[in-house]
């Protein structure tokens, strides 16, 4: 007679296979894992016969200045998917905003998570701390930065989600009245992984989860902290409307016909140049669109100082060198296109003359 595990004895697998999750849907979920972290095919074995093999990790989510939209974003999937039930997987011992306990009972929880997986669990945050004023937020009476620092300390590893966790975010902005900061200007001994955005996407959160999960470490970081295979190349080299950029075709309104017809919405203050995120290639509602394919510039949500950066629909200063490239660009595409042309016409005039010819020889030969 096989003993029943407690959910959180279970292991990774087990707890998919016990919500009817079939092996074939699992090693597609491990492939397309594998895909979206540039790993080798030969990997895929690896990912699954880790993630099978791994324990439940315990949890803890804190939620500061936020606006519960990091949370929304994981929480309103489109359906059911691998994804999102290996994050119903993890034991989420403490979260403000999904947890059934409230008051002290809530509390309990953070600490006996701590006491229990000392060493071993993911703390989660999201949301800024204020530093100007501590008490302007609190949690059953304690600081931001007191839960923060008393937390983080025998955390395994740090999530920041969202910019305000990653970079500050809006409270951050001027004059930010609450002196608010990011996760890392307060923790300093622990390396911080930052996945931000206004919200994050939440294949980005799952895909860094899978990463700690299947090789015990965090993923290799850009300068700022952020996950290279995801924010590794800008949104404005993945875009689809690349090639109109390169061209010089710009929407110079939201309703005219370049707008119509998809051209580049840079003019139009698209931030995609400088922003660097797999919006483009990863998309949002189960990879049905992002803003751009939606009409609407980037606004650079997964930068640092986002809110300040100047006007959303005020275009970025382009170097004239730039804007000369693409004039020439595009002036030796039409030179190019119109040499094209002049040989393909003199090729099949010649071709003409040829079967011409052939067709009198053969016929005299008659």
């Amino acid at each position: 007679m096989t003993k029943d595990l407690s959910p959180k004895d279970k292991t990774l697998g087990e707890a998919l296979r016990s919500q009817g999750i079939s092996r074939r849907s699992f090693l597609k979920f491990c492939a397309a894992t594998a895909s979206m972290m540039a790993l080798p095919p030969a990997m895929i074995p690896t990912i699954a016969h880790a993630l099978e093999k791994a324990k439940r990790p315990s949890v803890i989510w804190l939620s500061f200045q936020e606006c519960t939209g990091c949370t929304e974003s994981l929480t309103r999937a489109h359906a059911a998917t691998v994804e999102s039930l290996i994050f119903d997987s993890i034991s989420l011992d403490y979260h403000h905003t999904l947890q059934a306990a409230s008051g002290h009972a809530a509390e309990a929880a953070r600490e006996a998570a701590m006491q229990e997986h000392k060493g071993k669990y993911l703390l989660v945050v999201d949301g800024s701390i204020p530093l100007g004023n501590p008490g302007y937020s609190t949690i059953a009476g304690i600081s931001n930065v007191d839960m923060l620092i008393d937390t983080a300390k025998h955390a395994a590893a740090i999530i920041s989600v969202g910019s305000c966790a990653a970079f500050g975010g809006i409270p951050n902005a001027k004059p930010n009245p609450t002196g608010a900061v990011a996760v890392s200007d307060i923790i300093k001994d622990k390396k911080i992984i930052n996945v931000p955005g206004c919200p994050p996407i939440p294949v980005v959160i799952t895909g860094v989860l899978t990463h700690f999960l299947t090789f015990g470490t965090i993923p290799e970081l850009d300068h700022l902290g952020r996950p290279k295979v995801f924010y590794g190349q800008s949104i404005h080299d993945r875009c689809y409307r690349r090639p109109f950029y390169d061209k010089g075709l710009f929407a110079e309104t939201f309703d005219d016909e370049g707008a119509r017809l998809g051209w580049c919405l840079f003019k139009l203050g698209c931030k995609g140049p400088s922003t660097y995120n797999a919006c483009a290639t990863t998309k949002w509602n189960g990879g049905v669109s992002f803003p751009i394919e939606a009409g609407h510039p980037c606004i650079g949500c997964s930068e640092p100082n986002f809110w300040d950066g100047g006007g959303f629909y005020k275009a970025l200063s382009m170097p004239t060198e730039n804007i000369s490239k693409t004039a020439v660009y595009t002036a030796a595409g039409a030179v190019a296109g119109a040499a094209a042309v002049g040989i393909m016409n003199r090729y099949t005039r010649g071709k003409a003359d040829d079967t011409h010819e052939k067709a009198t020889i053969d016929d005299l030969e008659k």
